[in-house]
């Protein structure tokens, strides 16, 4: 163990992209306990009238999520949306095939609107493109967006919803590519039948926003010439294509774990330039953009999942107890879509409550925060505005499954406005220390406001209700002096430095 040195340059003028506050979305699917003992639990101390938990919603405004993709997820292949709406008391129970489990139907798309708003959040609205297709999908538009007169306008206005939901963001499915997925599909069914689909949607309401599906993971066979097929189909009717990717570290490698996101920065590469080929073949002018919208850690929770009894009502599923490097490693996730944010506009860490999330809750009892919770808290809230590319010299070093890795990793976001510079930081090394110096020369008068570490000697701590033990403290030693900051990052930490200009 010993301490090594690296160095980084800030520039206000090295801009990549502004970023776009929808990479710091969720998700929440039928699935498990998300909706029902998570969003939702009228018996609750906490419920509101609606039967929404209150804690839950006071932590989701914590993390300022500003989306949430609903309701799917692999359940919206076999989703019929109409089951959803209307009457309590007229709403079937169905079998759920993604998940095999029973689906009341208790909390369906106003219900998770209303939800939507009380938790100042957006909704990303997903549509069933397996069993289903373009005439259910242009009606639930027509359902969410169309203000009056219509028939499924009015059929809304009748079941005590006057206003229109006027939700922007709409996935074209979930996952086509996928072999598991209800439905699935070849590139080329699945390119036809999203365009299709998009040309469709788009007439009843031109301002939203699509996203065509991409891969399901990185390692698929078919990747990248999915997205390459599916492009060269809605390259111009769609403004964005979905990227999905979840990592474990089964072997118990936690050097090689913290490294994951080189596989992750890698992956957004590809998919760029495999939409800057398909534009460049269409001759087009415009840009693809990026949507991240299924990204987390997933794997402790797997043996459990595959023990369950089928056709319950939200059983435990995917509840995933998050230790301190799950943390670290969410961190560095977070910090790729902010290398590429003139890329990568929309991202939704899956998911929000009790499965694979950052929130957990007790049925009948409390709610806390996992241990992932905090840097994603972190970023959200204090990494608005533009991202800026550092130039970073930093020592590199070897693991059992990647070489040159970067001991350091990092990246900088700048608010004009508020005057505000965040640099997040993290030390992947397990052993070795690191002091950091940051010229910011270019930014004058700039003084430190806060120096916020995540760390712990325990690499597999984890919080319960009962016990808080891996949170943030404040007490960073990062200083300024002579436009250069200092600070010394701990083995295995993250750290949050917020730089403030002083008159």
């Amino acid at each position: 163990m010993g301490t090594k040195k690296a160095n980084m340059a800030i520039d206000p003028s090295f801009v990549v992209g502004k970023i776009d506050p929808r990479i710091y979305g969720s998700f929440i699917e039928h699935l498990g306990r998300a909706v029902y003992g998570g969003v939702y639990e009228p018996d609750h101390a906490s419920a509101t009238k609606e039967g929404f938990r209150q804690d839950v919603l006071d932590l989701v405004k914590e993390l300022n999520v500003p989306i949430v993709r609903y309701p799917g997820g692999n359940m919206v292949s076999g989703y019929n949306w109409e089951d959803g709406v209307g009457p309590l008391k007229n709403r079937p129970k169905k079998l759920e095939l993604a998940w095999r489990v029973l689906e009341p139907n208790y909390v369906g798309t106003n219900e998770f609107a209303t939800w939507a708003k009380q938790a100042n959040a957006e909704v990303m609205m997903a549509v069933n493109l397996g069993t289903r297709g373009v005439d259910a999908a242009r009606n639930l538009l027509e359902y969410c967006n169309h203000p009056e007169g219509s028939y499924y306008s009015d059929l809304r206005i009748s079941h005590g919803y006057k206003q229109p939901h006027a939700i922007k963001t709409w996935c074209l499915g979930n996952e086509m590519d996928g072999p598991w997925q209800i439905g699935h599909k070849t590139a080329e069914e699945y390119g036809r039948l999203a365009n299709e689909t998009a040309k469709a949607m788009r007439l009843v309401d031109p301002s939203i926003e699509l996203v065509a599906c991409g891969s399901s993971n990185v390692d698929m066979p078919t990747f990248p010439e999915w997205e390459a097929t599916t492009l060269a189909h809605t390259y111009e009717e769609v403004d964005y294509i979905s990227l999905h990717q979840y990592y474990g570290n089964p072997t118990d490698d936690s050097a090689s774990y913290l490294a994951k996101t080189l596989e992750m920065d890698r992956f957004i590469e590809t998919v760029i330039a495999t939409c800057d080929y398909i534009k460049a073949k269409k001759r087009s002018k415009k840009t693809m953009y990026l949507s991240f919208d299924e990204w987390n850690v997933w794997y402790h929770s797997r043996e459990a999942d595959s023990k369950m009894e089928p056709w319950s009502v939200a059983p435990p599923q995917l509840e995933d107890v998050y230790n301190f490097e799950d943390a670290l490693l969410v961190g560095s996730m977070l910090m790729s879509f902010l290398k590429r944010a003139d890329r990568v506009k929309m991202a939704c860490l899956a998911q929000l409550v009790n499965v694979i999330a950052p929130i957990m809750t007790e049925n009948g009892g409390p709610a806390w925060r996992q241990t992932i919770f905090y840097p994603y808290m972190h970023v959200s809230v204090f990494g608005r505005g533009v991202s800026l590319q550092p130039v970073v010299k930093t020592p590199y070093y070897d693991t059992k499954a990647y070489t040159d890795v970067p001991q350091l990793d990092t990246a900088v976001v700048y608010n004009e406005e508020s005057e505000q510079l965040t640099i997040f930081g993290l030390n992947r090394h397990l052993e070795d220390d690191l002091t950091v110096t940051i010229d910011i020369r270019g930014f004058e008068s700039y003084q430190i406001k806060e120096h916020i570490v995540l760390e712990n000697n325990d690499v597999k701590a984890v919080n319960t209700k009962d016990d808080d033990r891996v949170k943030p403290h404040t007490n960073g030693n990062a200083k300024v002096d002579q436009g250069k900051v200092t600070a010394h990052f701990s083995s295995a930490s993250w750290h949050v430095i917020r730089l403030e200009k002083r008159s």
